[in-house]
């Protein structure tokens, strides 16, 4: 892959050419063309290590991948590798309740366990797919919207529940969390560019204001992660346990800039001065605090106190403050945004980017090392850079657009 630079990340070559690279190490080596579906597992070099598992999260990613590469690039191969994903996702993953199994083995349920986390991704996937000209995925934005509002939805407290057990849709756990809201946010707004109906865009607003204004304030200003089932603060959840995969102890810096990307998204369809207000601050905080000056990177979570709890660099953070910073550099014409923009590509480029084979390595230790030679376990796909190089080309279009740079 193409190595980064100042002057080449904010050329539209050098993004799309990103983009291309990113399709080139999954593509067509996920395909599975004798059970359907993507292949989730892969290591640095693209040989599969892992046959069987087919993650809810994982087969989304690779559709919106998919879907986003072949709207790019007007390529019908692509659209067809987006196409093959959706099947396996109504055929396999889907289940008679009309709900999405999180974790298959092969085609089996190994973990029929309803995550609104995973459904939003469904939402995203469809409307991704949508977008790309696959008429089958249109009734899928519907589908998915209605069973998360009449099963995830808590009309008392506008937001989602975060998880209900497989066997019993009143069995809802008493945890709610942030993230799964989030990613709400961003399926609804690609559901609302996907349809033009103003219900997804409505819902996407009113999650972003119960986060990021109205809960922020009872969080020190900032986005905490746990909540309990009447969603108050709960600071000690998984306080032993800052590893854990998807929700770790403490405030993380990349859930601060990934926010900052879909406030700024949200500003573009509904511009209220409260949205960019709180996507620099979060942006500020997340660089103020959590960003290595001596050795690049972001420290991965902190506490309430500012403490560093985890100092691995994770591919995903990096990607989602490049889009942050470039969706803010075009929103408000302020170039401290795309000097970070220019910061995190050279830290990327340096570290997280695999020039030999493509894709992004997953994470890396405070020194730059990898832990193992695992690129994309299941649900890595990265759709998080390939989404950050779209967001990104779309706003320095948009930019040159304005001033009359065509170069």
């Amino acid at each position: 892959m193409k190595k980064a630079s100042p002057a080449s990340a904010r050329n539209p070559e050098f993004l799309t050419s990103h983009i291309h690279g990113l399709i080139d190490f999954y593509y067509p080596a996920v395909i599975d063309r004798t059970l359907g579906g993507y292949f989730n597992g892969l290591r640095d070099d693209g040989t599969i290590y892992d046959r069987t598992t087919r993650h809810l999260v994982g087969t989304c990613r690779n559709i919106y991948n998919f879907s986003v590469a072949s709207d790019l690039f007007n390529d019908a191969e692509l659209q067809q590798a987006a196409r093959h994903g959706l099947e396996f996702l109504q055929s396999a993953h889907r289940q008679q309740d009309g709900d999405y199994a999180w974790v298959l083995n092969n085609r089996d349920v190994a973990d029929g366990t309803r995550h609104c986390y995973g459904h939003a991704f469904v939402l995203l996937a469809a409307s991704s797919a949508a977008m790309a000209g696959l008429s089958d995925a249109e009734p899928m934005i519907g589908q998915v919207f209605e069973l998360l509002e009449s099963r995830f939805f808590e009309p008392d407290h506008g937001l989602y529940v975060d998880e209900i057990d497989a066997n019993d849709w009143s069995d809802v756990a008493d945890y709610r969390g942030q993230n799964a809201n989030m990613h709400m946010c961003e399926a609804l707004l690609a559901a609302h560019e996907a349809t033009g109906e103003h219900r997804f865009l409505n819902r996407a607003e009113l999650i972003a204001r119960r986060i990021c204004l109205d809960l922020s304030a009872t969080t020190d200003g900032l986005i905490w992660e746990h909540f309990t089932d009447n969603w108050s603060v709960d600071w000690t959840y998984n306080l032993h346990d800052p590893k854990n995969l998807f929700r770790p102890f403490g405030f993380l810096p990349g859930h601060f800039v990934e926010w900052s990307k879909l406030l700024t998204l949200l500003h573009r369809q509904r511009p209220e001065p409260w949205m960019i207000e709180r996507a620099e601050l979060l942006f500020a905080a997340a660089v103020d605090k959590a960003w290595d000056e001596d050795k690049g990177g972001f420290n991965y979570t902190f506490d309430r106190q500012g403490a560093t709890l985890d100092r691995d660099r994770y591919y995903w953070v990096l990607s989602e403050a490049i889009a942050a910073a470039a969706l803010l550099g075009a929103a408000t014409d302020k170039d401290v945004y795309w000097h970070w923009y220019d910061r995190f590509w050279e830290y990327s480029d340096r570290y997280l980017i695999d020039h030999v084979h493509g894709g992004w390595y997953r994470v890396v230790d405070s020194t730059g090392q990898r832990y193992d030679d695992l690129k994309s376990p299941p649900a890595k796909t990265d759709y998080h850079p390939l989404s950050a190089c779209y967001l990104a080309l779309s706003a320095i279009r948009a930019k040159m657009s304005s001033t009359g740079d065509t170069k």
